[in-house]
């Protein structure tokens, strides 16, 4: 069993080490769905052999005190930090079974900022897409929004509808219907990964083929085409949907090749879809392991499907969704010698 330990913020600062957590980090407040997030975390700090640090934030409310002393109440520091370790204790203990190094800190902090800050130093963040709230201030909630598209990291957000897929349960009965309603499609081992053409989904088309290797699953490349937008939308006559599917196909298979050039032995597909990047991907997140997207992408026929897309992906995904940011990478060196480039003069 990997080692356990736990490092409050001895001096409250929200500094916690001054190097910063490395390998996976997972922010957890107590919630079904910060539960959620921490199992998927713990699962791929031991995919990936890297250590696991959880992270609780809270601030400290200051209140106006009535016009009689003219001063401010402050709530009692002890009382929330005493609740904040309580949770980070629960956390610990949920992931003793796994054969992980573990640490975890109670930071005082913002808790976007405080995980914003983390990323510079973290091979990934991982949270739940909403939280509760009380003292923690909703990390949860708060984060999911705000941070993947800031976050120096890659980041992956946990819906709690995949307690079923992990293992867990939950009493929620409104989580429980959507689980009914949705269908329990079976989950295949697939990672979808949507591109637009931009060097951006290079980037994470590359994370989501690393990923899939570490899952053993098959990695997806779907490009999504809406009806219109962005640049064509002036376009007087009907666009020749036949012929613009046709190009796309032809880079679209290039970009495979190029992918397959650096991933030999990862099995890949590619779909080129009629319709709008949010509604395919969300679908897709029903029934399979992983969804991919970069932070932001190009403008034109594609919708800008990293920059938007993105953000309605996260909000409506029933699978885990990991958000790439943007970052250099060598191997976009080579892209141009196996054919043409979406968008590309």
């Amino acid at each position: 069993m990997g080692a356990h330990e736990m490092h409050p913020d001895p001096d409250g600062d929200g500094g916690g080490s001054s190097a910063g957590p490395q390998g996976i980090v997972v922010g957890v407040d107590g919630s079904d769905h910060g539960q959620c997030a921490l199992v998927w975390a713990a699962r791929e700090a031991e995919r990936r052999r890297r250590p696991l640090h959880i992270v609780t934030a809270y601030s400290v409310p200051i209140f106006a005190a009535s016009g009689l002393d003219g001063g401010y109440a402050t709530v009692d520091d002890s009382v929330i930090r005493e609740g904040a370790e309580a949770i980070i204790k629960q956390a610990m203990d949920k992931v003793s079974g796994y054969n992980i190094d573990v640490d975890a800190s109670v930071e005082n902090g913002d808790a976007s900022g405080v995980l914003l800050e983390m990323s510079e130093t973290a091979e990934l963040l991982v949270f739940g897409t909403r939280g509760r709230g009380g003292f923690v201030g909703r990390l949860l909630g708060s984060v999911s929004s705000a941070l993947p598209a800031h976050a120096k990291c890659p980041t992956v957000t946990v819906p709690l509808i995949c307690s079923d897929r992990l293992g867990e349960t939950t009493e929620d009965k409104r989580i429980k219907a959507e689980q009914a309603k949705s269908g329990h499609q079976r989950v295949e081992n697939v990672v979808v990964v949507g591109v637009d053409g931009s060097e951006q989904a290079r980037i994470a088309v590359l994370e989501a083929a690393a990923q899939a290797e570490r899952l053993g699953a098959t990695l997806r490349v779907i490009c999504a085409v809406p009806q219109y937008s962005g640049s064509l939308a002036w376009v007087p006559a009907p666009m020749d949907r036949k012929a613009l599917f046709a190009d796309i196909q032809l880079q679209l298979d290039a970009g495979m090749a190029w992918l397959k050039s650096h991933y030999p032995n990862l099995p890949m597909e590619s779909e080129l879809k009629d319709g709008s990047p949010v509604e395919v991907l969300v679908e897709a997140s029903r029934h399979v392991e992983l969804v991919v997207v970069g932070t932001r992408g190009r403008g034109g026929f594609t919708g800008m499907l990293l920059g938007s897309t993105s953000d309605g992906v996260l909000h409506h995904a029933k699978g885990p969704v990991l958000v790439v940011p943007d970052k250099e990478d060598p191997r976009l060196a080579d892209r141009a010698s196996f054919g043409p480039i979406l968008g590309a003069a």
